[in-house]
């Protein structure tokens, strides 16, 4: 059964979800249309819960079909679906709803430590994932993101294998958070302390080769690889600028310096943005960091 929540309606007036405060000369009315694959989920029918108490305008649909019925028939914003779905897994799903609805919004639920549902999700150019166990804030923050902004620019997977994977990603800083929550599921049984360490090292270094070493353009692409040893995780990040000497980054913080902050002034010089601590945290956080003799290329290396 297909079934919309109608939404409440006060003198003739739909309810609304403001994504900021209005100002008191204006009224700024959101109604997204969200598609629930429900089937006999529980889970699915605590995020109908948790998503109509935001006033989002719901539709829920117990199998496939019924959802590319409504899709061809409405605009939707977002699909929100379950990586075990009956008789069909969330992959495939997505691999039918890329064919039909290219640019569709769409988060997956994944169960834990199931890297082939996050490695297929980034095949099928996925906008969010939320690993399963989910809390009502987690489930917000994702919706609210994916409808604020899912990357048109999307992560390629040149090869994948849960321990060692390849990817081409867009140098567009919107692709960094959803990225980097997938491949964190890929690390779900490394300790949480390492893991932090990685992902944040991960995020400063990415954004430095898009902000960098791509100028912020997205028909660039950095090159990321991610290798899972039995006593390390090792990441290889290789961007399409001309390279740098680390040692000669005026604008970036250096462990050898007199001064930890005397960076931050060039970077005001420069008329940069605050910032510029990335491989300084970088070899505090993890246990290498190695640069090639372009500068365009690193690897960095954190023992278990």
């Amino acid at each position: 059964m297909l079934h919309l929540d109608a939404p409440d309606v006060v003198n003739g007036v739909a309810r609304s979800r403001p994504l900021r405060k209005p100002l008191a000369s204006e009224v700024v009315l959101v109604m997204e249309r969200i598609i629930i694959i429900e089937g006999e989920s529980p889970l699915a029918s605590s995020v109908r819960k948790t998503l109509d108490r935001d006033g989002y305008s719901l539709l829920s649909a117990n199998d496939i079909r019924q959802v590319f019925d409504v899709l061809a028939r409405e605009q939707v914003d977002l699909v929100i679906t379950d990586f075990e779905l009956p008789g069909l897994d969330g992959v495939e799903f997505l691999r039918r709803l890329r064919r039909d609805h290219p640019n569709q919004r769409c988060i997956m639920l994944t169960p834990p430590d199931a890297p082939e549902a996050v490695i297929g999700a980034l095949r099928e150019h996925i906008c969010n994932i939320l690993p399963k166990p989910i809390s009502p804030d987690d489930l917000r923050d994702a919706v609210e993101s994916t409808l604020i902004k899912c990357p048109v620019a999307r992560v390629e997977v040149v090869s994948a294998t849960p321990e060692w994977v390849e990817l081409l990603v867009p140098c567009d800083l919107d692709v960094v958070a959803p990225l980097l929550k997938a491949l964190a599921e890929l690390e779900a049984d490394v300790p949480q302390s390492i893991r932090e360490a990685i992902d944040l090292t991960l995020r400063e270094m990415l954004n430095n080769a898009i902000e960098h070493g791509c100028k912020l353009d997205p028909k660039k692409y950095v090159e990321v690889s991610f290798t899972k040893l039995q006593r390390a995780v090792v990441y290889l990040i290789k961007d399409p600028g001309e390279g740098f000497d680390p040692s000669r980054l005026a604008h970036a913080a250096h462990s050898d310096a007199d001064d930890p902050l005397e960076h931050f002034a060039e970077r005001d010089a420069r008329g940069l943005r605050a910032g510029g601590l990335g491989i300084l945290l970088a070899k505090n956080l993890v246990d290498e960091v190695i640069y090639n003799e372009r500068g365009n290329k690193l690897m960095f290396v954190k023992y278990l």
